[in-house]
């Protein structure tokens, strides 16, 4: 056995090529230990030193159990796994062997850990001698080097707990850093418990591992008879040294972990300015007592997890308050459209450093527009924005820039005109901030849409077919920076959303990537979209997880609108005709168009008012506007059937009503139109406006 372990055993490179004469005259023996099959060989002057015979001995670390007491292979197992876990190269340990005459005699090995390219410990290389002559046998030897290897133990412990420590944010990140491989498992301890105290009463935060809980623990009042309400009740530690003592004093609460085999206890009150807001507890199975060293230790962890504790404490209270305020300022509920389905979503920013800093000014909104109409949808306004910065003043300010925009635009204000008086808000409410801003206002009935740009990124429309695309709008600059260099005019685009037809307004936080370009980006997001589901609300929910897997530095704030379909299709859909001026062919090319649409769509009862007020509205804006007019001619349905005339032109000009008098032939003609048609009304688009009147019609009859 002893000539097959010689031979067979591999050493270091730069060991001497015959080392076997050497390790004998120093009364070494060696041992080549294969840790993926557990094969520990070792020389006959290894043999002699465990005092077994090579018939004894099979090769395998468990059956020198009979030659090494218990107490001493714990020691030997936790050096030699401590090296292993730390990526040590080697390590070194003093341990008692029992002769066959009942004599424990003091041994020293010496191992060699060769790992892997992982990292991984394969093999240990080492020695084990004869260490009587070094030690003899003095107890007091044997325990100052067991104290100064836990002292210096107990001290990597502190440092190592202290220094993760100093990134835990959050009271579950404290948790986490003790109970994890640098917490729990290097204090040793079996089991760990956390309670935080709360008018007057401790509530348990954490308690580990499975199956220690103990029921009716969760919530325990501090004059209860527990260590934990001890410690916090008089501010002082309270150390457990036997299972007898746990089960005298605390009977309660020993019944409960009676099955976790506990042999010792330190509880620690968690101390803050003189004031307990907590205690922490951590329980032994393979230990008795502790030594004065060891509790000042242990007291010096507890004052650092204390410290920690109430950081994190604080960083949450600032957060709940930061997003409640954030809550506050954005709309607590979306109103319901008629004619469209809509999706808001919110994700906040989750920013490594200061405290204070996961919220933002990001917003939207959806605001109710007088003017709908009942044949197709009502009138309504999206916003989307950004405040620039991440602090509760942005927060803020985003509040009241978010009610004032919403206020312009109720009040009727052509879109435009809402962003230049929301930028000369914001520049004279005397702050450094300023914010880009989206602003879209959509007749759902037709499908227009008239949208303002203040410095902010573009809006997406997906088309019925899933195609997505990006509508690039001529924007301004940011409110705020538009009044305070004078440029407050912001130009209008034009589009229309056809039903089935959906319109994305999101923050850049949603197409922003480290290192990728903005159109890049959008490009991205606009794939997103095309293979993203139909349904507004799944559609805003994958693209928030899109943001959350992306783990972006910046909020996201989103809005989706969709115009639904209507509930028949329409009558002969839509014709359109432009009229330039002077061009009397195309004029009558409209009439004839208007004469002609009006018959085929079953609406012949109203023809002539239909004609009537069409050459009005025609005539008007070439009249009184320079430039070409572009007559629209629609064919509704809904709750009743309508027919809407739309005539566009280039003139920013509100038409208005004058006396005629009793002669003029002029004058007349929004009277006319007020008279003859259901109902009527301007919209500005782009640098014009658009007058446009509906007229309800009979419905047609049934084929059948």
């Amino acid at each position: 056995m002893a000539d097959r372990g010689a031979s067979a055993l591999s050493l270091p490179d730069d060991w001497p090529d015959h080392p076997d004469p050497i390790l004998a005259l120093n009364r070494m023996g060696s041992f080549d230990w294969d840790l993926d099959t557990g094969v520990m060989q070792m020389d006959a002057q290894a043999h002699e030193i465990f005092d077994v015979r090579p018939d004894e001995y099979d090769d395998r670390p468990e059956s020198l159990g009979k030659r090494v007491p218990p107490g001493e292979a714990r020691r030997l197992d936790t050096a030699v796994s401590q090296a292993l876990k730390d990526g040590s190269e080697n390590y070194g340990a003093y341990f008692r062997v029992r002769c066959r005459d009942g004599s424990l005699r003091w041994t020293h090995t010496q191992g060699y850990i060769r790992r892997d390219e992982t990292g991984r410990p394969r093999r240990i290389i080492g020695i084990v001698r004869d260490a009587t002559r070094e030690l003899g046998d003095s107890e007091a030897r044997r325990e100052q080097a067991a104290q100064a290897d836990a002292r210096r133990r107990q001290t990597n412990v502190v440092q190592l707990t202290t220094a993760a420590l100093a990134h835990a944010r959050t009271v579950q990140d404290v948790i986490d850093v003790l109970k994890d491989t640098h917490g729990l498992t290097h204090l040793g301890a079996t089991s760990l418990v956390m309670g935080l105290v709360e008018a007057g009463r401790i509530r348990l935060v954490a308690d580990g591992p499975e199956g220690s809980h103990v029921p009716g623990t969760e919530i325990t009042r501090i004059d209860e008879p527990y260590p934990m309400s001890e410690a916090v009740r008089t501010l002082s530690p309270r150390f457990i040294e036997s299972p007898e003592e746990f089960a005298e004093h605390y009977p309660q609460l020993w019944q409960g972990i009676t099955g976790l085999n506990i042999t010792s206890a330190a509880y620690l009150p968690l101390i803050v300015q003189a004031r307990p807001i907590g205690g922490v507890g951590l329980l032994y199975s393979d230990r008795r007592g502790f030594s004065a060293e060891e509790r000042n230790i242990l007291v010096a962890l507890g004052s650092s997890i204390a410290q920690s504790l109430q950081r994190a404490m604080f960083y949450e209270q600032e957060m709940d308050l930061a997003r409640g305020l954030q809550q506050a300022m954005l709309p607590r509920t979306i109103p319901s459209v008629p004619g469209a389905d809509v999706a808001v979503r919110y994700r906040a920013a989750t920013i490594g450093g200061s405290v204070g800093r996961d919220i933002g000014g990001d917003w939207y909104d959806l605001i109710p527009l007088p003017g709908g109409t009942p044949s197709g949808g009502g009138r309504v306004g999206a916003v989307i924005g950004d405040v620039q910065g991440h602090d509760t003043h942005a927060a803020a300010v985003m509040g009241q820039l978010r009610i004032v925009l919403r206020a312009y635009a109720a009040e009727g204000h052509p879109p435009a005109t809402v962003m230049a008086r929301a930028s000369v808000f914001l520049h004279e409410l005397d702050t450094d901030r300023s914010a880009t801003c989206l602003y879209a206002e959509a007749d759902l009935s037709t499908g227009v849409l008239q949208v303002v740009r203040a410095g902010h990124i573009d809006p997406l429309v997906r088309r019925t077919d899933g195609s997505c695309h990006r509508v690039s709008v001529p924007g301004g600059l940011p409110l705020g920076l538009s009044a305070e260099f004078g440029q407050l005019d912001y130009p209008v685009a034009t589009m229309e959303l056809d039903p089935g037809d959906t319109l994305l307004l999101c923050t850049d936080g949603l197409v922003e990537q480290p290192g990728a370009d903005l159109d890049d980006g959008m490009e991205t997001l606009a794939a997103l979209i095309t293979a993203g589901p139909g349904d507004v609300r799944e559609l805003a929910d994958r693209l928030i997880d899109v943001a959350e897997e992306r783990r972006g530095d910046d909020d996201v704030a989103l809005l989706l609108l969709r115009r639904r379909a209507l509930d028949s299709p329409r009558s002969g859909g839509r014709l359109q005709q432009h009229v330039a001026p002077g061009d009397p062919e195309a004029l009558s090319e409209a009439r004839r168009m208007i004469r002609t649409a009006v018959g085929s769509w079953g609406a012949q009862d109203r023809a002539d008012e239909v004609e009537l007020v069409a050459d009005e509205m025609i005539t008007n804006a070439l009249m009184h506007t320079e430039g070409a007019a572009v007559v629209t001619l629609r064919a509704l349905t809904g709750s009743e059937r309508r027919l809407r005339v739309e005539v566009e032109d280039s003139s920013s000009a509100l038409p208005r009503r004058r006396e005629a008098g009793e002669s003029g032939v002029s004058g007349r003609g929004l009277l006319l139109v007020e008279t003859l048609t259901d109902v009527w009304g301007v919209e500005a688009r782009g640098g014009g406006k658009c007058v446009w009147c509906e007229f309800v019609v009979a419905e047609e009859p049934d084929p059948a």
